[in-house]
């Protein structure tokens, strides 16, 4: 089981969202909008998609990383450096 299952929905509900944020900035683009309005726009698109990536690495290690550690052993050392490498991705993009 996914460690965001039980927020599964609110996850969707804030994609949707951020999908509709982005068809947005297509129209601007579209519409030949002010520079400013569309990268203000962007910057909005980028911290929605942070707050989704930031929640996931928080269901992520406090459902899947914390029962690996109850198991212990190898399970416990592989998922401490899959998160760690996760986290390492998102913060280099």
């Amino acid at each position: 089981m996914a460690g965001y299952s039980m927020q599964k929905e609110d996850i969707l509900k804030r994609l949707n969202r951020i999908e509709g944020q982005v068809r947005g900035i297509n129209r601007m683009i579209e519409e030949d909008r002010y520079c400013i309005e569309v990268l203000d726009q962007v910057a909005a698109v980028t911290r929605a998609l942070q707050q989704v990536s930031i929640g996931l690495v928080h269901d992520h290690l406090s459902h899947c990383v914390v029962d690996a550690v109850a198991v212990g052993g190898d399970s416990a050392t592989d998922k401490i450096e899959e998160a760690t490498a996760a986290i390492a991705r998102l913060v280099r993009s």
